[in-house]
């Protein structure tokens, strides 16, 4: 940095600067730039800036909303959308939105005769649909790319029938820009020439069922991770796709698209075996995508044979007791589960069969229900099904609990079972509940007595969570990112 205020600084070539600002964290690169034009210009080299990652927008509550980024984002994108070679760009929940038209009875009155409707939303629409064109128009021809992931938040706007034709006609008239939107996607896959890993998670407007068509050979032959996932009851991966992708290691989409045909085709022998496959499952959606073509438990051996390190994530949201006995076959090798709901209840005989089918491949449990109430799984039962669980299932490292009851010595007792190879143990404290006889034998507070049994067991310091909102996080952000990092496992 001292070279930087010398005075041959300006002299020094341009080979050498980008060297110097290679062995820089980005502030630093910020910092140096700042000298001269000369610096400035070099910071901009394409080898010192292959990899993007970028967060968009934030709401209206203290976030900053997503208006104020878009000058940058366009910057940013200008400078490095045509050479960029992994771009991981994520919209931000719209927080503050959906706040007044919580309540309405319906929301199937004419857009017309709605005077609630909010201009805050219709002006966060319009960003978000104004960013998605400029990040996709600035890396339509950029052959380098090799990594583009893509999520937004605007599933919440669809779940709750905001996002309909109606409402999105008065901020995108004709849908120009969503057609837009699609084209220039479809010019990126096409341009392409060495993609490896491709995902679009919940972006309004982005991929359609003929996205994927339009992925170049070359892409079609180097791509190792795919992930398409919407809201929409369209599917968006068909296996005739699939089958020019004969190097996929890593999956993720709808679980109700995975079909028999699509898993008896990756479980060919022309192709790279499969490593991780994570699927999701939208309660809401089973009335009109049944469960009946999906893979059956034969398909799942003969996927198994041919992709033996194969582990799969399913998150089921919303999601009946029954439905969820049709999904969990014995031959999936399910590594990671995440039952979340708002009003369906996952019953012991759920957990009992996960415990019993899974008991050597689950490590990661997550059990959420976000309501008033605070179900006992163990009602009528000699033993807990979670500290069953917790028995049977040898390579548990990961348990989040919220929104059914855990009793303090059923806690205790799976700390002791598995002990500090249990990583994390995340259990809001409204969740505990504690045995009103435990009082008689046992002297002090029962929090600071659970506390101190629960961190014995662990072998390290623990405490149950007292904010619900740090467990009890959207479920398809946090299907995303943990795709993601399951996805990069492999």
């Amino acid at each position: 940095m001292a070279l930087c205020g010398g005075v041959g600084a300006m002299a020094l070539p341009s080979e050498l600067i980008v060297h110097i600002f290679s062995f820089l964290s980005d502030r630093d690169k910020l910092r140096a730039s700042s000298v001269c034009s000369r610096w400035r210009e070099c910071l901009f080299y394409p080898s010192l800036w292959t990899e993007l990652k970028l967060r968009v927008g934030g709401g209206s509550n203290g976030g900053g909303s997503g208006t104020e980024h878009t000058p940058r984002l366009e910057f940013l994108m200008r400078k490095f959308g045509s050479f960029v070679r992994e771009l991981q760009l994520e919209f931000a929940p719209l927080e503050g939105y959906l706040g007044p038209l919580n309540g309405v009875e319906s929301r199937m009155e004419p857009v017309e005769n709605d005077h609630r409707f909010p201009d805050r939303w219709k002006e966060a629409i319009m960003t978000y649909l104004d960013q998605v064109l400029c990040v996709l128009g600035c890396i339509r021809n950029n052959r380098n790319l090799q990594k583009l992931s893509l999520y937004g938040d605007t599933c919440i706007l669809q779940d709750e029938g905001i996002l309909d034709s109606a409402y999105l006609n008065q901020v995108d008239q004709g849908g120009k820009k969503i057609k837009e939107i699609q084209q220039l996607f479809v010019e990126v896959l096409s341009n392409s020439r060495q993609m490896k890993w491709l995902s679009s998670a919940f972006m309004m407007g982005v991929v359609t069922p003929c996205s994927l068509a339009s992925l170049s050979n070359h892409s079609a032959g180097s791509l190792e991770h795919l992930s398409l996932l919407d809201n929409q009851l369209q599917c968006l991966v068909y296996p005739v796709e699939l089958e020019r992708l004969v190097h996929l290691r890593s999956l993720a989409l709808n679980f109700c698209d995975f079909t028999s045909e699509m898993c008896h085709l990756l479980a060919g022998r022309d192709r790279a075996p499969l490593h991780r496959l994570s699927l999701m499952l939208n309660g809401v959606t089973l009335e009109a995508k049944p469960l009946d073509g999906t893979a059956s438990d034969e398909d799942w051996k003969a996927l198994v044979r041919q992709s033996a390190n194969l582990r799969v994530y399913v998150m089921a949201l919303d999601v009946c007791s029954q439905d969820l006995l049709r999904v969990l076959k014995p031959s999936l090798p399910l590594e990671r589960i995440h039952l979340d709901s708002y009003s369906a209840l996952v019953t012991d005989g759920n957990l009992e069969l996960i415990a019993q089918q899974y008991n050597k491949t689950l490590s990661h449990f997550v059990l959420m229900r976000d309501d008033s109430g605070f179900p006992d799984l163990s009602v009528n039962r000699n033993e807990d099904p979670l500290v069953l669980l917790a028995w049977r299932c040898i390579h548990l490292s990961v348990l989040v609990i919220h929104g059914y009851t855990v009793w303090s010595h059923n806690l205790v007792a799976i700390s002791r079972l598995r002990g500090s190879s249990l990583k994390v143990l995340a259990v809001s404290e409204e969740s505990i509940d504690f045995d009103p006889e435990q009082g008689v034998y046992m002297e002090g507070d029962p929090v600071h007595n659970l506390v101190k049994e629960v961190s014995l067991g662990l072998g390290r310091v623990w405490h149950p969570s007292m904010d619900s909102n740090l467990v009890l996080s959207e479920p398809t952000q946090h299907f995303h990112r943990e795709m993601q990092s399951f996805s990069l496992g492999m």
